[in-house]
């Protein structure tokens, strides 16, 4: 402890170990996080999370949100800073040569690496189903999430896990790796990760949302990692706000309804079927499937699309 560390994060996932980071006693000489954004149909001009929370505390800390660490002095900025260490986590931009050069880099990637490389590593564990996720602690490099590992947290994905709680959940893992590798730091023994392994993952888009009644347990999949965004959506932009898989081997009409209760209905896939309970027109409020099955005058047999 006692070292001076340059933090480089963004979302709530860097918000957490940032805070732990703190509570060990790390003096954290600034921050570095993305530019604040135009947020919701107002474009109320809003801080990224981690910039909030240190506004929210009264931390006496410098805060540099620069759209390219390569412009606005940057380099020059953390070399006079002088870190022990630079620690990011989920920060959104890629560290050139000359700061890699300043002080140990040290990457908090919320994957097994070298699974997952990229920017929506806990979405696509809970899209390829995987049985374990967690976070590696890298040793920074040129490449993307190419650096040799310093350590792993782990976890068993079960069924009601979400990228909600996987989030919550990695955060609280990489937090404490991160002060687990700072305290060991000097004795440990970086190990280069295996190529053969290699995968990688892209940046999310709206489109990635838009799901057909195809593959019941491929839409629940969808469900569980784009619940943050972009949610999952039909091609007429009927959203799917609530549901759950009700059973993976059947053989339907796609969209077909099969059954209507009062709380939930059960929609056919070409393989298997949904229960989906909260539904949301486009440019309206979320509602009951219930009060949007009696609006549409939907029965039994009918399609929905």
């Amino acid at each position: 402890m006692g070292k001076n560390i340059i933090f480089m994060g963004t979302p709530s996932y860097a918000t957490v170990i940032f805070e732990e980071l703190i509570k060990n006693g790390y003096n954290i000489v600034a921050l570095f996080t993305q530019p604040d954004k135009k947020v919701g149909r107002k474009q109320v001009i809003t801080p990224p999370h981690i910039k909030q929370f240190v506004l929210d505390h009264g931390l006496s800390l410098p805060i540099y949100q620069p759209n390219k660490l390569k412009e606005n002095g940057s380099v020059d900025i953390i070399k006079k800073l002088a870190p022990d260490y630079i620690i990011v986590a989920a920060y959104g931009q890629i560290l050139s040569q000359d700061i890699l050069d300043i002080a140990p880099c040290i990457n908090l990637h919320a994957s097994l690496l070298p699974l997952y490389r990229g920017a929506s590593p806990i979405q696509q564990a809970l899209l390829n189903d995987d049985t374990f996720t967690g976070v590696t602690a890298m040793l920074m490099e040129l490449g993307l999430d190419s650096g040799d590992i310093l350590g792993y947290n782990y976890i068993k994905i079960t069924k009601e896990m979400d990228i909600g709680y996987l989030f919550d959940t990695l955060a609280q893992m990489a937090a404490k790796l991160s002060i687990d590798v700072l305290e060991k730091f000097e004795n440990l023994n970086p190990k280069q990760q295996n190529n053969a392994l290699v995968s990688y993952c892209s940046k999310i888009t709206k489109k990635d949302g838009e799901v057909e009644f195809d593959n019941a347990y491929k839409i629940f999949l969808k469900y569980k990692a784009y619940k943050f965004w972009p949610g999952i959506f039909l091609k007429s932009g009927l959203k799917l706000l609530k549901l759950d898989l009700y059973e993976k081997n059947s053989v339907n009409i796609q969209g077909e309804i099969l059954q209507i209760e009062k709380n939930y209905i059960i929609v056919g896939c070409t393989q298997g079927s949904i229960k989906i309970e909260t539904i949301q027109q486009p440019s309206k409020k979320a509602i009951s499937v219930g009060d949007y099955i009696r609006g549409q005058r939907l029965q039994i047999g009918n399609i929905i699309s």
